[in-house]
């Protein structure tokens, strides 16, 4: 039986950025991350692989009645962080190497 677990987080862009998923960029705020993750069983400790990343759209702090959870790549995410964080960054997202998101 797979055990799992979801952990919750919340991210903040200062600045608007883009995700591959979506047309539009999306507004600065704080953002709803979900990560889903299963435990790796017949370890001497638990160990858990991320299996799923989703962040919902939009801002936590816009009024909206009506809220999406968009799967993403954890990859694609820490970039757009990066690039937020450092605009001199390429702007090119990279390809995701993660098989579990």
């Amino acid at each position: 039986m797979l055990q799992m677990r979801t952990t919750e987080s919340e991210i903040t862009f200062m600045r608007p950025f883009r995700l591959q998923a979506l047309t539009e960029p999306q507004q600065p705020g704080t953002y709803r991350l979900v990560i889903d993750e299963e435990l790796i069983e017949g370890l001497s400790y638990p160990v858990y692989r991320r299996t799923a990343t989703h962040i919902e759209i939009p801002a936590i702090s816009i009024p909206i009645a009506t809220r999406q959870f968009l799967q993403v790549s954890y990859s694609e995410i820490q970039h757009a962080l990066e690039l937020d964080r450092n605009p001199m960054i390429d702007e090119a997202v990279p390809p995701s190497n993660d098989n579990f998101e």
